[in-house]
């Protein structure tokens, strides 16, 4: 498995009130919910990545004001019965 590190000054946790570890996981649970929001990774890698259960990072997804689902006309169509327009 790959490392990313990506350096911070302690001000920062100062200014954010937070310590190592929760600034850490909040930036890692940040970054795999983007990748998921630009449909680079599946919600599974991204929960993986976050470190946390799938459901968890989904409910995750809208705390961080990401949509969960991202579904195309055709396919509410199908799943509510109704015919694309």
């Amino acid at each position: 498995m790959n490392t990313l590190c990506i350096p911070y000054h302690d001000s920062l946790l100062a200014a954010l009130n937070a310590s190592r570890s929760d600034f850490e996981r909040d930036a890692r649970k940040a970054l795999a919910v983007k990748l998921f929001e630009l449909g680079r990774l599946t919600s599974g890698q991204a929960s993986e990545m976050a470190g946390v259960s799938r459901v968890d990072f989904l409910l995750d997804c809208q705390k961080l004001g990401a949509p969960s689902v991202q579904w195309d006309e055709e396919e509410l169509a199908s799943e509510f019965g109704e015919s694309p327009e």
